[in-house]
């Protein structure tokens, strides 16, 4: 053989064996490029509104108590000042996770026809026993005194449609006003309320957490009613993710949702609270006196501690906004919940 190296076919045979070592070559660079690729940590572009009511941009604030960030994924907060946006940015692949009130999960799922998408955790829960519920203000001085003093007047809601639009349309409904008959709403921005409610805009205010606690309007307003007067429990807020996403990411899903529950156990745990507020302090921008009166406490939000969200309270939220006419029909949440990300996180925790 190696005499005839030279020869036609030997030349050639050489030429063969030469192409199929460049060829075993290139696979192994193609290979090793693939996974570098695969090694690269998923980035979650997760949608918040009001934190620390809302907790995801707070739960991957402290890397140090997570276990797979950086590592299988890397999450990126995405601020909106109210949940609807968070509906368009789905709808376009600008945003991965959103936090949703139910208000607006319906309305994606009916009025945008986003059919794809899940609930799969649970964000905050508003009116549990024992745990606070929105506040619903008017000014100390004020002549109302009652629901009916409402007649007439006008109320702000951080949205028509929102969760705290409805806490006023349903408990009013049930004294028998509907609005623009018998009352106006006009939208405002949380951090607007209380200069609307001082200089008399407004006659009502909806607010949440921090504002509701902003010691300028305790000492202005007094609390007519509360969220839960017309609602009941609510789930306020939830996460939702379209299937798409979920499934194509499942593996690296599992690892981000067990550091959100991991990191949901020690920011709830008390001996952890100072620091944790620090925590919220310094992202929000805001002096730590400001939440040291409620936050993480039973006059706090109620927050489940593995992120499972209450489907039946859901599910009457859902109810009361079909009444209300903001859906068009009937939607069934427990078909559109995914909870298999924290039910992983929950056995991996054990």
């Amino acid at each position: 053989m190696i005499a005839l190296c030279d020869s036609h076919s030997g030349g050639r045979r050489i030429c063969i064996v030469g192409r199929a070592i460049v060829t075993l070559v290139g696979a192994a660079v193609a290979l090793s490029a693939a996974v570098v690729l695969a090694a690269e940590p998923l980035k979650v572009r997760a949608g918040w509104v009001v934190a620390p009511a809302t907790m995801t941009p707070i739960l991957f604030a402290n890397t140090s108590i997570l276990k797979h960030y950086g590592v299988t994924y890397v999450v990126e907060p995405v601020h909106f000042g109210s949940t609807s946006p968070e509906i368009t940015a789905l709808a376009t692949g600008d945003l991965d996770i959103a936090s949703l009130a139910f208000s607006s999960f319906g309305a994606a799922v009916l009025n945008g026809h986003m059919g794809d998408l899940r609930v799969v955790a649970d964000g905050f829960q508003d009116g549990v026993e024992g745990h606070y519920s929105g506040d619903y203000l008017v000014l100390k001085e004020s002549p109302i005194k009652t629901i009916e003093d409402l007649k007439g007047k006008t109320v702000a809601s951080n949205g028509i449609g929102g969760a705290t639009d409805m806490g006023i349309r349903a408990l009013l409904r049930q004294h028998g006003m509907e609005d623009k008959r018998d009352y106006t709403v006009v939208e405002a921005q949380f951090p607007s309320m209380r200069a609307m409610l001082d200089e008399r805009k407004v006659d009502l205010v909806g607010v949440v957490p921090p504002f509701a606690y902003d010691p300028r309007l305790r000492t202005s307003a007094r609390v007519l009613f509360r969220m839960k007067d017309g609602l009941g429990t609510t789930q306020m807020i939830v996460l939702a993710a379209r299937t798409g996403f979920l499934e194509q990411n499942r593996v690296a899903l599992y690892d981000f949702f067990e550091d959100f529950v991991r990191a949901l156990h020690w920011y709830l745990d008390p001996t952890h609270r100072e620091e944790a507020i620090r925590i919220v302090a310094g992202f929000t921008k805001q002096p730590k006196e400001i939440f040291a009166d409620y936050l993480f406490t039973d006059a706090d939000y109620y927050r489940d501690p593995n992120a499972r969200p209450n489907l039946d309270a859901f599910q009457r939220n859902l109810d009361v906004q079909q009444q209300l006419g903001f859906l068009p029909g009937h939607l069934d949440v427990r078909a559109h919940a995914d909870l298999s990300f924290i039910e992983e996180a929950a056995k991996r925790l054990e």
